[in-house]
């Protein structure tokens, strides 16, 4: 009986995630914020498996694109710079998820943070970059640092 040969798994695996620095951390973080977000979700009675197999189907698709950025950095000899920057990105937008959690769960977050992420909360995505570029409350924003509000 010969042996199994894993060559064309190791293949496979260098295509999939390479040598992917702090994979293992964004699969930790990953897991922290479904985790925080089951809790916060049972708080505010919200707790629907639709919308958590949405959250968990985003997880994935995160994933594909870690693969998709590896395969892209592979093919331009770009020796993880890629990948390196998509999985940063990604642990970024996790902790960012946590730290949004756990302030609705009532943890002590840092204040500057948690002013912050109230912003976060209260605007769409769209309605900030729209704001960035139209120049939206520069005058309020430059008068708040002027006073020392900030």
């Amino acid at each position: 009986m010969e042996g199994v040969n894993l060559e064309h798994l190791e293949v496979v695996r260098f295509y999939l995630f390479g040598d992917v620095k702090f994979l293992h951390l964004l699969l930790l973080l990953m897991g922290l914020d479904i985790v925080t977000g089951i809790f916060k979700a049972w708080k505010n009675q919200n707790l629907w498996s639709r919308k958590s197999l949405f959250g968990y189907a985003r997880k994935l698709m995160v994933l594909v694109v870690i693969i998709l950025a590896n395969v892209v950095d592979q093919i331009l000899n770009m020796n993880g710079a890629i990948t390196y920057a998509t999985v940063l990105f990604y642990i970024a937008n996790e902790g960012l998820s946590i730290l949004e959690n756990m302030a609705e769960l009532n943890v002590l977050v840092p204040t500057h943070l948690a002013k912050k992420l109230k912003v976060i909360d209260n605007k769409s995505f769209v309605e900030e970059i729209q704001d960035e570029l139209a120049g939206q409350n520069v005058d309020e924003e430059l008068k708040k640092k002027a006073s020392g509000e900030e």
